[in-house]
């Protein structure tokens, strides 16, 4: 699928859930938010529907997304039915990890080629105030336990001044010894994310060149999204840099997300896009949710907008809109 910008849209994030076990500050309030209820969030059985249909409209790459999409029951078994969609080149999840431990196996078997892991820190008391009670050594657990699968594995963290900004060269490290990413991601204006303080990609670059040296650019393909690898001399990894405010990359963007609720969206920051649930329940056939869906993304907003005002702000939590 072609946009009016002449980007080719292939990748669909899909978020199964808005629920998590964990309430990291740039994602949800301390006290939680209230859930979706159970016959709001689409069934599998409908998810797999929109799955064949985007693959046969030119979707190749699958992400499964939540909140954290291991704390939705038959997770697992969703993925092994996205896998066995043709046309689907390549399937992966976001996961704080902390449900995976003792079911990465499962999750290879099931299709799952990459994991997406969400980690802010290796300091145990940090780890625990930014998740507001998760155990960093499950995640570290679950992080070897991939590496020695074989599996593709990316690091997510966000910097967030005052709060984990200390520790990001120790974080780095992880990719020293294990062929892993560790990928900086700039705190965005979403959700809680709005009251906190980021630390820009050139902060965090320089701080990495103090600490290991030239940093190498990696042209390696590691995924099919925005980011840039460097890999410092000597490291088994690589260090990876996602900029969406410093250096814009909307131009490049090739992907569309499905809300937990059905909701076809085209934009993280903007709410312009297509309400696939109550077209699925309200009986509409292939043909004209192939429509509907081509006319969306023909019209996805060019850029995300978030150093301007825009009439379609985008006002849910993260865990709302899918990581």
């Amino acid at each position: 699928m072609i946009d009016r910008c002449g980007r080719e849209i292939d990748y669909l994030r899909i978020s199964i859930t808005d629920r998590c076990n964990l309430r990291c500050v740039y994602c949800m309030p301390e006290g939680g938010v209230r859930a979706l209820a159970h016959e709001d969030v689409l069934t599998y059985e409908e998810i797999v529907r929109v799955v064949r249909l985007m693959a046969g409209m030119g979707i190749r790459h699958i992400r499964i997304t939540g909140g954290e999409p291991m704390a939705r029951l038959g997770c697992l078994d969703l993925a092994e039915k996205i896998h066995a969609v043709p046309g689907i080149h390549s399937l992966s999840m976001t996961t704080n990890a902390l449900l995976l431990r003792g079911r990465v196996n499962r999750a290879q078997e099931a299709g799952i080629d990459a994991l997406n892991i969400s980690l802010d820190t290796v300091d145990p008391d940090v780890y625990a105030r930014m998740t507001r009670g998760g155990d960093v050594r499950t995640v570290l657990e679950v992080i070897d336990q991939a590496v020695q699968r074989g599996m593709g594995v990316k690091v997510n963290a966000v910097p967030v001044r005052g709060m984990n900004d200390g520790g990001l060269v120790r974080l780095a490290e992880l990719a020293r010894e294990r062929p892993v990413c560790v990928r900086f991601i700039e705190l965005m204006p979403v959700g809680c994310g709005a009251d906190l303080s980021p630390v820009p990609t050139q902060e965090v670059e320089a701080k990495m060149e103090r600490a290991f040296g030239a940093l190498s650019p990696d042209d390696s393909v590691h995924g099919y999204g925005p980011a840039r690898y460097v890999r410092p001399a000597g490291f088994a990894g690589s260090i990876g840099f996602i900029s969406p405010m410093s250096h814009e990359f909307c131009g490049a963007c090739n992907r569309v997300r499905l809300t937990a609720d059905g909701y076809l969206k085209l934009c993280l920051n903007h709410t312009a896009g297509l309400d696939l649930r109550a077209m699925l329940r309200g009986g509409a056939d292939d043909a004209r949710l192939a429509g509907e869906i081509r006319a969306a993304i023909e019209n996805k907003p060019a850029r995300h907008g978030f150093m301007e005002e825009i009439g379609d702000r985008e006002v849910r939590r993260m865990n709302e809109i899918g990581g």
